[in-house]
């Protein structure tokens, strides 16, 4: 494994991120595809075993339990000190007023009902899952600076948003003396690569990390669109995201391919190795639903990808609708 600084921290993480939304209770409700527990720690375990020391999880995932999964399996099998523990909040967690957003209320309630599913101390990352237009920025970044003050968390990082609102809230937070965010988890991909227009640049310029979700456009980029799988048929949000430009993006897939399989590897490693190539990414977070899964992708590390091959894969682009920040209902222009 290969570990690398977290923007501009001090923090060393892994070059590969566990995602643990495959990880929860059916029983919740959230989603039909999710792992049992049993399954959850047997792949955090392997992930451990592998070096991969980044961990992102999400009160919301499951609603707790992708958390409570995670905490107890770093209880067992790791020392807290040497792991990086990721979290959210934003998403509605309860019915009735109060129950979502980034108000302050909302923030320091939500941070203490993680760390508790977590049975930890404090959190690493603490993640604001989306922008919240209906919360003044003001309230938003003083409550996670107090979150930071009191030692419920050692950074912030951000989720999900357009470019102009990111640097809204970092101005905010230099303006007032605030904790700044260290990172940006964005959809980002082969295929889809409208972050590159604004928030990549920005993020270079003022250090941020991008530690992309979904960097394998939900599996499309390792095994084609015409794959039958679990989450594949149980998750709408696929098809929301890549749905509509299935017969353009299907170039992009085939030259993955024809790349992986004259280098002898996977085309996970293939796409995920033109990630690594792309500043200001530091760690893509993967989803694993077996441990297959994940040896598959550590494997990306190892490979280097030429100036030609890099441009033969990023040719076929076209422009994506925007999928990831959320368009308030007053915007005239917004797509929905």
């Amino acid at each position: 494994m290969e570990y690398v600084k977290l923007g501009n921290t001090g923090m060393d993480v892994s070059k590969i991120c566990l995602g643990c939304m495959s990880f929860g209770a059916v029983e919740s409700g959230f989603s039909k595809w999710v792992l049992n527990e049993d399954d959850s720690r047997g792949i955090i375990k392997r992930a451990l075993d592998l070096g991969i020391n980044f961990f992102d999880t999400a009160n919301c995932y499951s609603y707790g339990t992708s958390e409570a999964y995670l905490g107890r399996a770093i209880k067992d099998y790791a020392n807290r000190d040497e792991v990086v523990i990721a979290t959210k909040v934003f998403i509605k967690m309860k019915d009735g007023p109060n129950g979502q957003g980034l108000s302050r209320k909302a923030i320091m309630s939500e941070i203490d009902n993680s760390l508790k599913r977590l049975g930890m101390d404090y959190i690493d990352l603490y993640i604001i899952h989306r922008y919240d237009e209906n919360t003044p920025i003001e309230e938003t970044m003083t409550a996670l600076h107090d979150v930071v003050k009191a030692g419920k968390a050692r950074y912030i990082g951000a989720s999900s948003m357009f470019a102009w609102q990111f640097q809204k809230a970092q101005f905010t937070a230099e303006k007032h003396g605030l904790t700044k965010f260290v990172s940006m988890q964005n959809h980002y991909n082969l295929m889809y690569r409208e972050e590159e227009r604004e928030m990549m640049p920005l993020l270079l310029d003022q250090k941020v990390a991008s530690t992309p979700y979904s960097p394998l456009a939900s599996g499309r980029l390792s095994r084609g669109t015409d794959a039958n799988t679990t989450r594949a048929n149980a998750d709408p949000m696929q098809q929301r995201k890549y749905g509509s430009t299935e017969a353009e993006d299907q170039t992009i897939i085939d030259r993955v391919a024809e790349i992986a399989e004259k280098r002898g590897v996977t085309r996970t490693q293939i796409a995920l190795a033109w990630m690594l190539h792309k500043p200001p990414v530091v760690s893509p977070i993967i989803g694993a639903t077996k441990i297959a899964h994940l040896e598959d992708s550590i494997g990306a590390i190892g490979v280097t990808l030429s100036p030609e091959e890099m441009a033969y894969l990023e040719a076929p682009y076209v422009p994506h609708k925007m999928s990831g920040p959320l368009y308030p209902e007053n915007w005239i222009h917004g797509v929905k």
